[in-house]
Formats: C-alpha cells, sequence, structure tokens
C-alpha cells in the first residue's frame, strides 16, 4: 500500500512538473523530491504503522477503561448520595422524634411540678391543720388543769372554811344532836 502511495506521489509530482507553467522547480531533498512530498510521505508512512501496529485499538480501549472507571465512580457516587439521603431522613425523622419525645417529657415535668406543688400546698394545709389542732389541744388541756387546780384549790378553801365555821359553830351540845339523828336513821 505504501508502494502505491509512494507511486501515487512520484506521479503527481512529475505531472506538476511538466505543466508547471513557468513555476522554477523548487528545492530537493536528498535529491529525490521536494520537501513537502517527503514530509508528506513520512506522515502516511507514521500513520500506516499506526494502524497496523493497533495504536487505535490501543487508544480505545485505554479510553474504554477511562469510560468504565468513570462510569463506575459516576455508580458510586450515585449510591454514596443515596445513603446521604437515607441518613438525612432517618436523622431528619430522629430529630423529629427527639423534638416530640422533648415536648412529652416537658409536659410530663409540667404535670409533675403541678402535682408536687399541689401535693406541698395540701400537705401545708394539712401541717397547719394538725398544729392548729395540737395548739387547740394544749390550750383545752391547760383549761382543764387549770379549772382542775382551780376546782382543788376551791374545794380547800371550802373544806377549810368548813372546818373554821365547824370549829367555830359546833360544840359539844351540837355534836351529840348530831349523832342522835345519825342513830335514830339507822
Amino acid at each position: 500500500m505504501a508502494d502505491k502511495l509512494f507511486a501515487l506521489l512520484a506521479v503527481a509530482a512529475e505531472h506538476a512538473g511538466e505543466h508547471g507553467g513557468g513555476h522554477a522547480p523548487g528545492p530537493l531533498a536528498l535529491g529525490i523530491a521536494p520537501p513537502v512530498a517527503i514530509v508528506a510521505a513520512a506522515m502516511t508512512v507514521l500513520i500506516l504503522l499506526a494502524l497496523y501496529l493497533g495504536v487505535p485499538k490501543l487508544l480505545g480501549s485505554m479510553l474504554d477503561k477511562k469510560i468504565t472507571g468513570i462510569k463506575h465512580m459516576l455508580d458510586e457516587a450515585s449510591s454514596l448520595r443515596k445513603e446521604a439521603e437515607a441518613l438525612k431522613s432517618e436523622y431528619e425523622a430522629k430529630i423529629a422524634g427527639a423534638e416530640k419525645l422533648a415536648a412529652e417529657f416537658k409536659t410530663a415535668a409540667e404535670h409533675e411540678a403541678q402535682m408536687i406543688i399541689d401535693k406541698a400546698q395540701a400537705d401545708a394545709t394539712a401541717l397547719v391543720a394538725r398544729r392548729e389542732k395540737m395548739a387547740e389541744d394544749k390550750i383545752a388541756a391547760a383549761e382543764r388543769t387549770a379549772i382542775a387546780e382551780l376546782r382543788a384549790k376551791t374545794a380547800e378553801a371550802a373544806s377549810a372554811a368548813a372546818r373554821r365555821l365547824i370549829k367555830d359553830n359546833h360544840n359539844a351540845q351540837a355534836d351529840r344532836v348530831l349523832v342522835d339523828q345519825a342513830i335514830s336513821g339507822i
């Protein structure tokens, strides 16, 4: 194939030389052909050699590997994104649950605090009532004691007065009358 290309190039150069139309032939490289023709031929040979050695397949396989790697990275990124979205929704649910739980705890704490306050008020009222009862009982006991002491003193005073009166008003004659009355009553 390269031979055909060189032959074609040679014919084209010869044809151009014959019908040059007054142009002066350019310098020849290595005395064979103009430099442009040599560069074109070298490029053609290089391209044909690259095709023969399978450079396009090698480049294609390298690009395919790159594409596969990029697809794998995209799949991994997609799965990571799905995991992140799942974690996000899970934590949003946990946060909502925690807020609800906190609200329930707050309500329960307020209720318990109100119960404690009510119990403390009831206990304070009961304590005041017990203290009042104890004070009333002490006052009543003190009154009874005072009344008993007063009765005892009154009884002592009355018996002392009666003794004095008996002692002053009773004599042997009055005693005989009393004894006689007692005996006749028997």
